[in-house]
């Protein structure tokens, strides 16, 4: 028997092995997934290309794996399902290159009977598939007798449609989470390195400042000390304030840094001292101009104020200018009254420990503002849950204090802003989140100020299940306090091409 004649009863059964390559192929991923649906599921939803579309296609892939089989089972449908097997592997390769290249971020490599394999092997294992699948469609048309151009065209549309889907899913999905999105987050990938943590021995310490390689911490229960923590090193000194005035009955005396100055405030007194870290004597540089409940360092005699409006009883933005004629100046449009003009407006301002640039995150509904160091100009940013109006049942009592009478759902907590990146602690589980993880773990959401859009998120485990009080950012680390300690995490790659990013767009 010649070669030439062995060949030619060789090629009839190359596009049958090639369709049991494939049958086993889907069929192993299809029941793989379906087998553990839960995990597959939640990998979809952090997908950085298709979160927004989880539900629906973790369902799809699966039923659309099973058919193909069906087709190929069938004679009369085998080459139908060849042509599905081709486009649906080049769906899969446009989406692995989508997610090397344009992607924020590239998740883990994970799923069935290549999940040993990582982003480019996967590539490379695909596109041999998609030739395989081609050669074989070819011969098999040429064993039909049909025309070659017919073949070209067919090949052409089928995967030039499944190509163009992935990408309209692309970015449409990539709208959906960063403008419009539906509580989905989009995990980053080993964005902080656990690196060290401080027993400090109570629980009374806060964030007073950072500044360089130092970070400051006051201490609700010795208000007058200054903690001063080298951040490479972890060493502690100490500085002990005095004011020049102290005949007050203090309710919540509280210190901050800011450019080597130190101030003292009590917004139920009207007062502010400022002292420096070299001249420790803080001294009284406003009094009776504003009462206030919470306030951010402009600079040495501006400031920026959250205070409450004598008749309404209402939140509003101030800004304090010692060097002004009329001092204080109320912001009356920026904190958005939905219920009572208290608690829906309650949240937190927050200066930028890189620019004099603000941001005010409410605590009861999906909202924050950007501000600049006037409050003026300010955009609106949602953060991903689906709280848009506070949820909260009030009472108003007849001394004009409002009080909240059920329990109410709070969708952030601890805030940090720094650079063009804002940490927002979410308070609430996103679609397809591990109740496990969730429960033992901070999850921090991040947003791009600059693009006023959702960036990605980060699990960090709790420590003895203790809530987190506060968190600060500088260029390399994420400070938290929780309970006793102070935590430090390093910030990877990840975190720092976001913030080269935004100095990029910003020059």
């Amino acid at each position: 028997m010649s070669k030439n004649t062995a060949m030619k009863k060789l090629i009839p059964y190359i596009p049958k092995v090639v369709s049991y390559f494939f049958i086993l192929l889907f069929c192993y991923a299809a029941i793989s997934k379906a087998l553990d649906f839960e995990n597959f599921h939640v990998q979809i939803g952090q997908s950085p290309l298709l979160s927004a579309y989880a539900g629906f296609v973790s369902y799809f892939v699966i039923i659309l794996e099973l058919l193909i089989v069906v087709l190929l089972t069938i004679p009369k449908t085998n080459l139908l399902g060849l042509y599905a097997s081709t486009s649906l592997m080049t769906a899969f390769t446009i989406y692995i290159y989508l997610i090397l290249n344009y992607s924020d971020f590239v998740p883990c490599s994970c799923g069935g009977i290549l999940e040993k394999l990582g982003w480019t092997e996967h590539l490379i294992f695909n596109i041999l598939c998609i030739i395989l699948g081609i050669l074989v469609i070819v011969l098999q048309e040429n064993l039909f007798l049909r025309p070659f151009k017919r073949t070209l065209f067919m090949l052409t549309f089928s995967n030039v449609l499944s190509a163009s889907l992935i990408v309209s899913l692309f970015l449409s999905s990539e709208y959906i989470i960063k403008k419009e999105n539906n509580f989905t987050r989009r995990f980053l990938l080993h964005p902080i390195v656990d690196e060290k943590v401080f027993d400090l021995g109570l629980n009374s310490y806060y964030f007073a400042g950072s500044e360089s390689n130092k970070l400051f911490l006051g201490n609700l229960t010795t208000p007058l000390l200054c903690t001063i923590i080298d951040k490479s090193t972890g060493l502690t000194t100490e500085l002990k304030f005095s004011l020049d005035k102290k005949d007050f009955d203090f309710k919540n005396l509280q210190l901050k840094i800011d450019q080597d100055h130190a101030f003292f405030y009590d917004g139920s007194i009207p007062i502010i001292y400022k002292a420096t870290l070299r001249q420790t004597l803080a001294r009284t540089i406003s009094y009776q101009d504003a009462y206030f409940n919470q306030l951010s360092v402009i600079d040495s005699s501006n400031f920026g104020l959250r205070t409450q409006i004598r008749q309404s009883q209402e939140y509003e933005l101030a800004n304090l200018d010692l060097n002004r004629k009329n001092k204080i100046l109320i912001k009356p449009d920026l904190l958005e009254k939905q219920i009572d003009g208290v608690f829906d407006v309650d949240g937190q301002l927050i200066k930028n420990s890189y620019n004099n640039s603000f941001a005010y995150v409410y605590t009861y509904r999906n909202q924050f503002l950007i501000m600049d160091s006037t409050f003026e100009p300010y955009k609106k940013g949602k953060t991903i849950d689906t709280t848009r109006v506070a949820k909260l049942n009030i009472s108003k009592l007849s001394d004009g204090r409002h009080k909240i009478t059920s329990p109410a759902i709070r969708t952030n907590r601890a805030t940090a802003f720094h650079r063009n990146i804002l940490f927002v602690e979410s308070a609430l589980r996103g679609k397809g989140e591990s109740l496990t993880a969730w429960n033992n773990s901070y999850v921090i959401d991040l947003y791009r100020s600059d693009k006023n859009e959702y960036t990605g998120s980060f699990y960090i485990p709790k420590r003895k299940g203790e809530p987190m009080r506060q968190i600060i950012a500088d260029d390399n680390y994420l400070f938290i306090l929780s309970d006793n300690y102070l935590i430090r995490y390093k910030f990877t790659e990840q975190i720092k091409k976001i913030y080269r990013s935004g100095e990029a767009e910003n020059l």
